[in-house]
């Protein structure tokens, strides 16, 4: 499994009242916020830093907006990532 890293001094608003959020998850709505300041491409660095294919972070990120505990981590990410989704749905 490949090491979770954030960038430094990364800080997940709201980490201290989301007690539900693994390391994990944390690093993954860290992740989702500020890939586009990384070098290089979104699919090298989930390979790179969570050991999953696209698809299978898609689906984990998916399914962790959908729990309690992202939404009182970081609202506007979660509101983001869901309206994606349901602008996909409408389109197929």
């Amino acid at each position: 499994m490949a090491m979770i890293e954030t960038p430094a001094g990364a800080h997940v608003p709201g980490d201290a009242d989301a007690p539900g959020l693994s390391e994990r998850d944390r690093a993954m709505l860290a992740f989702e916020r500020e890939w586009w300041k990384l070098p290089g491409a979104k699919e090298a660095a989930i390979k790179e830093r969570f050991g999953l294919t696209s698809t299978q972070y898609y689906q984990q990120l998916n399914k962790l907006a959908d729990t309690e505990a992202a939404p009182a981590a970081d609202p506007l990410l979660v509101k983001r990532i869901q309206r994606r989704r349901a602008g996909r749905r409408r389109t197929v």
